[in-house]
């Protein structure tokens, strides 16, 4: 048996938090090492979750607190991996854990610092639909509830002028301007990696129109404007600050540049059309598709269910005719319908976009000296089916990072990792 039972989890998503979970009521030591300064991952950027639509806050909040109060997982938020060495069983890992400027113990979360704050900026964890100041936690809800400042943006911190705002406005003096990143040494026994995905750049397609043409969305933009906790608080307004009387739903989106199908791509799309005739029960919405991918026998009947009542299907035998301009107020969505050139005129453009790769995929992989596929995403043993380790032995993977899935599949390969983890430590 290995005299290690530390283990490392890099990311905190759905994947990375049951991973958590499991190994720490097997009596082991996690580290829980999160780039943002939030856990969670993007499943709670989500309203809801299919096929069931459940609430996605209600589901991951509970987790969420589990993880921040469980004194055998050690949460690492704002951090990221630096070096990896050593082998299966006993593995050196370096963690720089970037200042956060806030204290995580003497923060209660009031929000007065945000209020004094001079920086106006765009706000990522929103899809740029809102605004944040220098000083910021990502949305509403978020878990832990303490702010971080960006030290690139910060008046005070980039040089740019003596501002202290934030620090006269707590109470508390929870804000430390001279806080300083820390590189932290851990040992542990194995490591997953369950870092996520990002979604494909839409902007890459011009004739998509999207990041030009205001009222074409990609599908994370449209969960933040539906969910309760986003910049509209789940009002469905436009960017022009109107409702959309007609949407069109684009499937498909990146498929063809990234060469793969996403499989929940299609599951999302039907909630989308589902939201939104709960929201606006008059709306007129169409789905242009190629073909639909339905991975669960539940989905097929959630599928069925928004078919017959919320959309209009429109098959494309070539997805690459869609063309989509602006006309007034209005979107001209221009596709091919037996050998004609057929129009939609619409308020709203959702692209289904494909789930690609996370950014930091190369850089982390190299770090970690494993392999990726030639998609992108981490690969895993070929020799066995349902294999979870990488090419280095004691490395697992779980979740999006190894292929695109729904939550239930992330959950399965994570558990799938704990189980690789603990034949390593009980060998």
């Amino acid at each position: 048996m290995s005299a290690n039972e530390n283990v490392m989890i890099i990311g905190s998503g759905v994947a990375g938090m049951e991973a958590a979970l499991m190994l720490s009521k097997a009596g082991k030591k996690v580290i829980l090492v999160e780039k943002l300064p939030i856990i969670g991952g993007k499943t709670i950027k989500n309203e809801e979750t299919f096929p069931n639509l459940d609430c996605s806050t209600c589901l991951v909040a509970p987790i969420q607190q589990s993880i921040l109060q469980n004194k055998d997982i050690q949460v690492l938020t704002y951090s990221s991996i630096e070096k990896v060495s050593g082998n299966r069983g006993d593995f050196k890992v370096s963690v720089r854990k970037k200042a956060r400027y806030v204290s995580l113990e003497l923060c209660l979360g009031c929000g007065m610092c945000y209020e004094v704050c001079p920086v106006v900026l765009k706000n990522e964890w929103e899809e740029n639909l809102a605004d944040k100041k220098a000083i910021y936690v990502p949305c509403s809800g978020s878990l832990p509830n303490v702010p971080v400042i960006d030290r690139e943006k910060c008046l005070n911190l980039n040089g740019t002028e003596e501002c202290t705002k934030c620090v006269e406005s707590c109470m508390f003096a929870a804000i430390d301007l001279k806080d300083t990143d820390q590189v932290l040494e851990f040992s542990v026994s194995g490591i997953i990696v369950a870092t996520g995905y990002d979604i494909y750049d839409a902007a890459e397609i011009d004739r998509l129109g999207y990041s030009k043409l205001d009222g074409v969305y990609t599908s994370l933009e449209f969960e933040r404007l539906f969910a309760s906790n986003g910049p509209t608080q789940g009002e469905l307004i436009l960017r022009n600050g109107k409702k959309p009387e007609s949407v069109a739903i684009i499937h498909c989106v990146g498929r063809e540049e990234s060469g793969y199908c996403s499989t929940v791509c299609c599951m999302s799309s039907s909630k989308h059309a589902h939201f939104i005739k709960h929201k606006l029960e008059n709306v007129r919405i169409f789905n242009l598709y190629s073909d639909i991918c339905l991975t669960d026998k539940n989905y097929q009947k959630f599928y069925d269910s928004v078919k017959s009542h919320d959309s209009e299907f429109i098959f494309q035998a070539d997805m690459n005719s869609i063309n989509i301009e602006e006309a007034g107020d209005k979107l001209n969505v221009k596709y091919l319908y037996k050998g004609k050139v057929e129009q939609i005129s619409t308020d709203m453009v959702i692209l289904a976009n494909s789930l690609v790769p996370p950014k930091n995929i190369v850089d982390l992989t190299e770090i970690l000296k494993i392999d990726r596929d030639k998609y992108g995403f981490i690969s895993v043993e070929p020799y066995e089916i349902g294999s979870v380790e990488t090419s280095r032995a004691g490395i697992f993977v779980a979740g999006c990072v190894e292929g695109p899935k729904d939550v239930q599949s992330s959950i399965l390969q994570a558990e799938a990792a704990v189980a690789g983890i603990l034949a390593v430590i009980n060998e």
